[in-house]
């Protein structure tokens, strides 16, 4: 780069970071937050450099592989001194539209877009500081764009920009990539969703599938969406988070056999009538609902991101995502459903993350349904129709969740629905929108509940991402509610009418498990074996799947019979029924640390239960 053009350059760049300096934010929740890139300042110096191999990635069809990044910087160097990986590589004018003056210059970078990640130069080259060079790697991914690396000093609050590496691409940048499967509103339906580069101008989306050892094949069209920078509420969604999502893509395959195994995978068709083709993947039909067969789901909150590299994330926020993951990894032979309710990526407002959490749970979401649920860090922000006026989306409002992940319910904004899986009824509320008693959620809380069929589901599940139960944790019990103000108040009578057995809960960074409760009182003191007349409903706060853990109040609430500060999720086997197993497991070692049984009959979920809350009757024969 000439000399000239450098300077006019980084004059340009130093008016644009001095309008956007204001208004800069840590979120303690996203470590990419901590990048004040609008502050950069542009110090290109031809004594450092950076450079990254191979440059082409993916050759062989690869999503994921490893580049080895090397710099130099002659003298100066400091322990302070970073290197982010930028995508897009090269930067231009119409990303800071709104957030600065217009520039007309194209060279790269122009600074008002985050980094996708980063690492310190002394990461894995201690000796970085005294002789000025060093190495390490990083794990990328096909996001639809090329990437390039960018050496900075003066630490993450001053960033100095030195060097910047050539293009990193991948072969396929618009491949299909990352299927994630769902439960769609009928029993015998099943969602895929993928993402692509491939928008419906150029080629269709399909997804080919079929009983697994059949040559009979069946193609089916699929529906394309995406979203824009103006469908975000505000920063940084809307500014240095913003990146651009490619498209998403959704295919419904109907009339599935129960309880079969079906090979699919998903792709393009182009113009030029070739196909192009993600892998070959396999899933399991769910069962008739009301089949007594092996039933097993897991259940968590709050797990996030985390980053195989060791860059920022996997370090900071978000220390146990990584291990949730592996160890469901580990025992996907034996999970039917995944189940997870609110607060997925931590994003808050930084795109990129999405496509990084969706590849890191591509096997599981692949091969099994993943259901989510909504929660503050998805939905979340100020006159945005959320119920908690808090900007814990950083500015998604939901788009991103209901865009990246298909989930059947009747309306997106509204993210409440209700499962059947076999012998499982789940009713699973949207508790970022209004859910007390006179609303249109907690009308639909009602008939969820009141709908099944405890003869053919005899498990009825209640799960929510707040606590709108019960949980010791000190952030409840500062505010001397043991959960959401207002919520047991609208829910208790409807858990106890409809004989609730389990309520699900994250929001809380734990896991915690009370007795059968209803008005603070323990029903039951079983600890291990529920079984007979039903008593009320156990309530377990499980958000210790990834985010940073929380603590628990020094008061000891009777109701609250187990307690865990560490991260885990939980698992449900229904046998038939009348046998349920629960089950906690730390992530760390995927072992079981609690768990329960209830054995109950059709006849214990009649009449009246043990607190003598019993269905109204006539005296009339």
């Amino acid at each position: 780069m000439g000399a000239t053009i450098r300077l006019l350059y980084g004059m340009l760049l130093l008016a644009l970071i001095q309008s956007q300096v204001k208004g800069s934010h840590v979120d303690v929740h996203q470590p990419l937050s901590k990048i004040k890139i609008k502050a950069t300042t542009f110090e290109l110096d031809s004594s450092v450099s950076i450079q990254a191999s191979p440059s082409l990635l993916g050759i062989q069809g690869q999503t994921a592989e490893v580049v080895t990044v090397t710099f130099k910087r002659g003298s100066g160097a400091s322990t302070t001194d970073w290197i982010g990986v930028f995508s897009p590589a090269n930067f231009n004018a119409s990303v800071c539209i709104g957030d600065g003056p217009t520039l007309t210059t194209d060279i790269p970078p122009l600074l008002c877009t985050s980094p996708i990640k980063y690492k310190y130069a002394n990461y894995s080259s201690t000796n970085y500081v005294s002789k000025g060079e060093g190495s390490m790697t990083f794990r990328l991914i096909n996001q639809r764009a090329d990437f390039a690396f960018a050496l900075f000093a003066g630490d993450l609050g001053q960033p100095r920009l030195l060097a910047i590496s050539k293009t990193i691409t991948f072969a396929h940048p618009k491949a299909p990539v990352y299927p994630r499967l769902s439960l769609g509103n009928i029993w015998n339906e099943m969602i895929v969703t993928w993402t692509s580069g491939y928008g419906s101008y150029e080629a269709t989306p399909v997804v080919e599938w079929g009983f697994i050892n059949e040559m009979n094949k069946i193609v089916s069209p699929a529906i394309t969406r995406s979203y824009s920078r103006s469908d975000m509420c505000g920063p940084p969604a809307s500014t240095i988070g913003w990146r651009d999502p490619g498209y998403i893509h959704i295919a419904y395959l109907k009339e599935l056999w129960p309880d079969t195994e079906y090979f699919y995978r998903v792709g393009h068709k182009l113009r030029n009538g070739a196909y192009t083709w993600g892998s070959k993947n396999r899933f399991n039909s769910g069962p008739f609902p009301g089949e007594e067969s092996l039933q097993r789901v897991v259940i968590f909150g709050d797990m996030g991101k985390g980053e195989q590299d060791g860059s920022n994330e996997y370090n900071d926020y978000q220390h146990g995502a990584l291990n949730t993951t592996n160890r469901l990894i580990e025992d996907l032979d034996n999970i039917d459903l995944v189940l997870h309710i609110g607060d997925i990526t931590y994003a808050n407002g930084y795109l990129s993350q999405w496509d990084q959490f969706t590849e890191q749970v591509e096997t599981i979401t692949s091969r099994v349904p993943y259901m989510i649920g909504s929660g503050n860090h998805e939905r979340d922000w100020p006159n945005s129709g959320s119920f908690y006026n808090t900007s814990d989306s950083g500015g998604e409002c939901g788009v991103l969740s209901k865009t990246t992940f298909e989930m059947p319910t009747a309306n997106k904004d509204e993210f409440w629905y209700a499962l059947d899986y076999g012998m499982f009824h789940f009713c699973i509320v949207d508790s970022e929108k209004d859910w007390r008693e006179g609303t249109k959620q907690y009308a639909f809380i009602e008939n969820c509940l009141a709908s099944v069929d405890r003869l053919r589901q005899p498990w009825l599940i209640f799960m929510a991402h707040r606590v709108l139960g019960y949980s010791s944790t000190t952030y409840y019990a500062s505010q001397g509610t043991f959960g959401e103000p207002m919520s047991k108040n609208s829910f208790q009578a409807l858990w106890q009418k409809y004989k609730v057995d389990l309520a699900f809960y994250g929001h809380a960074h734990v896991y915690e498990r009370t007795c059968p409760v209803h008005e603070n009182i323990c029903a039951s003191r079983e600890m291990e074996h529920y079984s007979g007349t039903f008593n009320a409903t156990i309530h377990l706060v499980v958000g210790g799947a990834g985010a940073h853990v929380g603590q628990f109040s020094t008061l000891q609430p009777s109701w609250s019979i187990f307690k865990d500060v560490d991260y885990g999720f939980t698992k449900l086997t229904a046998f038939n029924h009348s046998t349920l197993l629960f089950e906690y497991k730390k992530s760390s070692d995927g072992k079981v640390y609690d768990k329960f049984w209830i054995t109950r009959e059709y006849k214990d979920v009649l009449g009246c239960d043990n607190l003598n809350y019993c269905p109204p009757i006539t005296l009339a024969v």
